[in-house]
């Protein structure tokens, strides 16, 4: 695997990782609305609490199958097929609420990797 896929993947999941499990209940500048942890981002979008766990599950998941496909290829291009869906639904929800650009960056920027990997994988 050509190195800075490695790079990106690995960037990628860790980044996932940080915000699912380190930061989940920590206020960022980066969090919908006046939300101060994932819970109450989920309900600033009028999203249900359930859906923020299928929504963390699969982001966990799909970040360690990320770190995975560092030796398993095959893994890659359906990992950056499902975080692209689930980082056009971040956006969509920040759009939804009118939040200032500046709390789109993070999924614009992983949105934005993705496609170059989706890019480099075709």
């Amino acid at each position: 695997m050509e190195t800075l896929t490695i790079i990106l993947n690995l960037g990628i999941a860790i980044t996932l990782l940080n915000v699912w499990l380190i930061r989940r209940n920590k206020q960022t500048i980066y969090r919908g609305g006046d939300a101060n942890s994932m819970a109450e981002e989920f309900s600033t979008y009028g999203l249900p609490k359930w859906l923020m766990y299928v929504v963390g599950s699969m982001k966990v998941s799909i970040a360690i199958l990320l770190i995975v496909g560092i030796w398993i290829n095959s893994l890659n291009i359906f990992c950056y097929i499902s975080l692209c869906i689930l980082m056009l639904g971040a956006i969509i929800m920040h759009l939804k609420v009118k939040d200032k650009i500046i709390k789109s960056v993070p999924a614009l920027s992983i949105l934005t990797l993705l496609l170059v990997l989706i890019g480099k994988s075709l």
